[in-house]
């Protein structure tokens, strides 16, 4: 165990003020690719807390260099600042003695909050990183922000990152170790039309597009042992009137697998699937709207030492068994690039992507303990 008694008092002593950093935050408004309100808050926030080199980059991420004075390989800790919902206004914030209540709370407010706070302290008390580190507010994380933020920091650092860990999720005794990748794709399907009675027998672009969809419905996920692949139509439009013939009607649809060629195997069968279409003379177009890449030739023992210190810290701190799971989170665009990279929880909450999210409070202090003790891994303390 890392935490000394200086840091459980530190921790202690932040309580207020970490919860009125997350009623700050939570309010925001921050739809993925909009999140300019929430990026303005942390460079504040890191540069009034007595970092010097703060900055936003072109993916709007808020990088904020730990103080170093080596050029040891860079380790990245993030947790993202975007949340799934399209407000523009603030979002709309309640809380009683036990419990805050506000769309996006947990994801990813409260961890990043946890996350900042945990730098502050670092900072605070000059003790010097073992390695260089960022502390990064990360654009993008969310549904079609397609991992924008965390992909930047990768493109700009990866030569140089030996580790990255995103804070995220709701459950202190999880470690994210293995991505769960993803192709999504918006698909529209076009035909003549008409109207309903006269010009009956046109070919209605419902119908074929719901005959797409039965067919990819019918299609067998790979079956590989220790994987898991699956796919969902999430949305369907189209169509006029009732009592017009659908010249046009488009869906959404996405595969996922943990295991880059079962991956490679949906590709094949959704292809398959739209050319026999097209083959009948439909036309159909299908243009990528998301792309999430699994692990690529990361180093196994690399990549086992880092589980091996989130385990420790879930295992001393949290008083649980620790458990390894797949995901879809920032930790992908590291693991892509061959980087060891984890994504841990810092909070405890429910309901997340609903707009009856909750943060249980009596998470928060236990919650803090993990983290700290989880990146004093990478001081010399």
């Amino acid at each position: 165990m890392n935490l000394t008694k200086d840091m459980e008092a530190y921790i202690l002593e932040c309580q207020d003020e970490l919860k009125q950093l997350i009623r700050d935050m939570s309010v925001i408004p921050a739809p993925s690719h909009h999140e300019e309100r929430r990026v303005a808050f942390c460079r504040d926030w890191f540069s009034a807390a007595g970092f010097e080199d703060v900055s936003i980059d072109p993916a709007l991420n808020v990088v904020c260099a730990c103080p170093s004075d080596n050029d040891a390989p860079i380790t990245v800790f993030m947790a993202h600042t975007d949340v799934v919902f399209p407000d523009t206004d603030p979002l709309p914030f309640r809380e009683d003695e036990k419990t805050f209540y506000c769309p996006g709370v947990c994801d990813d407010t409260a961890n990043l909050a946890v996350m900042m706070i945990c730098a502050r302290y670092f900072l605070r008390r000059g003790l010097k990183p073992r390695n260089r580190l960022l502390f990064v507010a990360n654009s993008c994380e969310e549904g079609l922000g397609n991992l924008k933020g965390s992909k930047e920091i990768v493109r700009a650092f990866g030569d140089r990152m030996n580790g990255l860990v995103t804070f995220d999720g709701v459950r202190l005794d999880r470690v994210v170790c293995r991505a769960v990748g993803s192709h999504r794709y918006r698909v529209s399907v076009a035909t003549e039309g008409g109207h309903s009675y006269s010009k009956f027998g046109n070919r209605n672009a419902i119908r074929f597009l719901a005959s797409m969809i039965d067919a990819l419905y019918c299609v067998k996920v790979p079956e590989k042992e220790g994987t898991k692949t699956t796919y969902n139509v999430g949305t369907i439009s189209g169509g006029t009137s009732v009592n017009t013939i659908a010249q046009q009607a488009e869906m959404l649809y996405e595969y996922r697998s943990d295991d880059q060629e079962c991956l490679d195997a949906m590709k094949r069968c959704f292809e398959a699937v739209i050319g026999a279409y097209r083959a009948m003379g439909v036309a159909v177009d299908v243009e990528l709207v998301g792309e999430r890449s699994c692990a690529r030739g990361v180093d196994a023992s690399a990549h086992e030492a880092l589980i091996a210190l989130a385990d420790r810290s879930i295992a001393d701190i949290v008083g649980e068994t620790p458990k390894h799971e797949s995901s879809s989170t920032d930790a992908n665009s590291a693991l892509a690039a061959g980087i060891p990279s984890v994504c841990l929880s810092a909070v405890i909450g429910d309901r997340c992507h609903t707009r009856e999210e909750v943060l249980y409070l009596d998470s928060l202090i236990p919650g803090c303990r993990f983290a700290m003790d989880f990146m004093a891994n990478f001081f010399a303390v």
